[in-house]
């Protein structure tokens, strides 16, 4: 996942300043991507600009900088699209953002594309989890540095213990959603809020 493609994304929903998205990724799209910084922000819309996935119009402000607000154009949607709905391939560690930026954008994709995103994150997690649960965890003898087995062995087992906990919380949330959308009872917000997505 690039830059790019959050910007698309975020764009196809709402017109917007590049001051308006570096806003929107230091708070509610913090965990999309974080640390982007104003110059990455920019530059990326200039990119997208010289290739037409972007356009913008000229917000006058009397008495300050005039703005741009940027929108996606069907060029740029048809890129962003291309990444939202092609293969997905789940990254070795879930906590990767890749997963996450993809249901961010759910409003894009039909329930049944959410669901087979949904079932091939669970698919790889259920392997790992029957593939790395029990694996060896011990520590090999033979080092010739000062080394505290029994520490490592110990802050190892806690670190595999709070790894497992996290894959099996998201594993369970990720069969409620599938459940959700499969039986069509995902609750909905009662409030749509128009400036967090």
């Amino acid at each position: 996942m690039k830059l790019e493609h959050l910007l698309l994304g975020l764009l196809g929903e709402l017109p917007r300043t590049g001051y308006e998205i570096k806003k929107f990724l230091d708070t509610h799209g913090r965990f999309l991507r974080s640390n982007t910084t104003m110059s990455q922000v920019y530059r990326s819309l200039s990119s997208m600009t010289d290739r037409g996935w972007v356009a913008y119009a000229i917000d006058e402000r009397p008495g300050a900088q005039n703005a741009k607000i940027y929108r996606v154009t069907p060029e740029g949607m048809t890129v962003f699209r291309d990444w939202l709905e092609g293969p997905y391939s789940p990254p070795s560690r879930f906590q990767d953002p890749e997963f996450a930026a993809r249901l961010g954008f759910a409003g894009y994709l039909t329930a049944e594309k959410l669901i087979a995103l949904v079932e091939t994150e669970l698919d790889a997690r259920r392997e790992q989890v029957a593939k790395y649960r029990f694996r060896d965890r011990s520590i090999a003898d033979g080092t010739t540095i000062e080394f505290d087995r029994a520490l490592a062995a110990a802050v190892g087992e806690r670190l595999h213990l709070n790894g497992t906990q996290q894959i099996d919380l998201h594993i369970a949330q990720l069969e409620e959603l599938r459940r959700e959308l499969l039986d069509g009872t995902l609750p909905t917000p009662s409030t749509p809020s128009t400036t967090t997505r």
